[in-house]
């Protein structure tokens, strides 16, 4: 039952807070620790789909919902890896044990609301799930204490009320316009064109409070500042997953196949997707903090998929969906390897570093993967997702932007090498003998995305056919 998604995680919570001695940091790590590696197992196997023709029987008790489809099937798994890996990564960093036991409770409470998010088939419960993860973050975010960490928090948490209010102002008039907040009935209102003013003033609405919570140009205020100060843990987080899936995976799931827009918009969305790409690489060159680069590289990765979103066609929603795991991925990657190299040297400025990542093997190899992949070169996954959006985007006589985002992508390129070269492969002190002072726990996590990247790239031709060409029935 796909509801068991949801409540597993909130009745884990609950347990872990029962007033008994013995539930500490440890047995709440490996207890959440099993529960992702289910989820992940359960959709690897492809037992999903056949829970979902289970009758409901716990369903029966919710008053909202629930849908599963192969693009729910593709978010599940993500949230499942990036949830794991930033689970890992907090118990390397996190020294304390009430911090850490604090830390797996929030982070239960953000996969509930995540889960939930891709499970929910009204635009209502949406919203309050996205809010729910969104809450739990702003905590996380500020778990540093550190005035930087606050003022991250403090800007995102400014920002989000007021996409806040622009998303619940435009439910309000979702519900004068279709009379019902479900995602059949809003769908069925536009096919009637009943109120069409009504409904592409609630899409402008609606758009604006998910611009911000997807971070792109110009509402990335918050981005290098949230996902920069945070913890290290955190920023994998929010950079791997929370930022997509509340903001990215909604502008999906409605622009895709609940709204039907005019050109309009998807002419808008399309501007924003390409801006945000330029703008954000432009600025990634400026960056001498490695954490900061990567928030700048990870709004202008953002942007591609808000360009394909925008493009609207099937094959460019698929390169969308591509790209949004591939993303979570590579993105998760190199933010594990900047958690190695605070976690050695205490800074990620390269300045300071510069010279020093030579000392950590693994992180260097791994972060040239990362790195290769964000800049979509061959075989890697990233090439793939990247080379259908470009596609898509010349099979839409869109040339200009197709030829925007063909060129940004040598952009990425050059500020990841320049970064690359000047922590990684600049000679200084040799090596000293041991061990390198990087936690098995980051190592573990560094290994495991390389190889989840450098798989899908070189396994795409059989994912293809095996996997993605499920999405058909909800591209058509």
């Amino acid at each position: 039952m796909v509801v068991l998604f949801i409540l597993v995680p909130f009745i884990l919570l609950l347990i872990l807070n029962l007033p008994f001695k013995f539930l500490n940091a440890r047995i709440a790590f490996w207890l959440s620790a099993a529960l992702l590696l289910t989820q992940a197992l359960l959709i690897l196997i492809n037992s999903l789909f056949a829970w979902s023709n289970y009758p409901a029987v716990l369903g029966q008790f919710l008053i909202f919902k629930l849908w599963l489809d192969p693009l729910a099937f593709i978010m599940l798994f993500t949230i499942a890896i990036v949830v794991f890996v930033s689970l890992l990564v907090a118990r390397s960093t996190i020294t304390t044990e009430r911090r850490s036991f604090n830390f797996i409770n929030l982070l239960l409470v953000a996969l509930t609301g995540m889960n939930a998010t891709v499970l929910v088939a009204d635009i209502f419960s949406l919203y309050v799930f996205v809010e729910v993860t969104a809450v739990a973050v702003f905590v996380l975010m500020a778990i540093e204490k550190n005035r930087f960490a606050i003022e991250g928090t403090f800007k995102y948490l400014v920002l989000s009320m007021f996409a806040s209010v622009f998303i619940l102002t435009s439910i309000a008039f979702f519900i004068l316009a279709c009379g019902e907040v479900s995602f059949a009935g809003i769908h069925n209102a536009f096919l009637t064109n009943s109120n069409i003013i009504l409904l592409n003033f609630a899409i402008g609405l609606f758009l604006c409070g998910l611009f911000i919570k997807c971070g792109v140009v110009p509402f990335h205020g918050w981005v290098p500042d949230a996902y920069s100060e945070a913890q290290s843990a955190v920023s994998v987080l929010l950079a791997g997953i929370v930022t997509k899936v509340t903001g990215i995976y909604v502008l999906m799931r409605l622009f895709s196949s609940v709204f039907v827009l005019k050109g309009s918009f998807h002419n808008l969305i399309m501007l924003i997707g390409v801006i945000s790409i330029v703008f954000a690489a432009l600025a990634a060159f400026r960056q001498d903090n490695i954490k900061r680069m990567l928030s700048y590289s990870s709004i202008s990765q953002v942007g591609y998929i808000v360009l394909a979103i925008g493009c609207g066609t099937p094959l460019a929603i698929l390169g969308a969906i591509l790209h949004f795991f591939n993303h979570a991925i590579f993105k998760s990657l190199l933010f594990v390897n900047a958690a190695a190299l605070e976690k050695k040297f205490g800074s990620t400025d390269v300045s300071i570093i510069t010279g020093l990542g030579n000392q950590l093997p693994v992180t260097s190899a791994t972060s040239l993967v990362g790195l290769l992949s964000t800049a979509g070169i061959p075989p890697l996954s990233g090439f793939w997702s990247k080379l259908i959006i470009i596609i898509a985007l010349f099979n839409a006589q869109q040339f200009t932007y197709a030829w925007i985002a063909l060129l940004a992508s040598v952009l990425t390129l050059a500020y990841f090498l320049f970064m690359e070269r000047n922590v990684f492969f600049i000679k200084t002190e040799a090596a000293p003998e041991g061990n390198d002072g990087v936690p098995f726990g980051i190592k573990f996590c560094e290994i495991l995305l390389a190889a989840i990247t450098i798989g899908v790239g070189l396994g795409f031709p059989f994912i293809l056919n095996s996997q993605i060409l499920q999405l058909r029935g909800l591209l058509y």
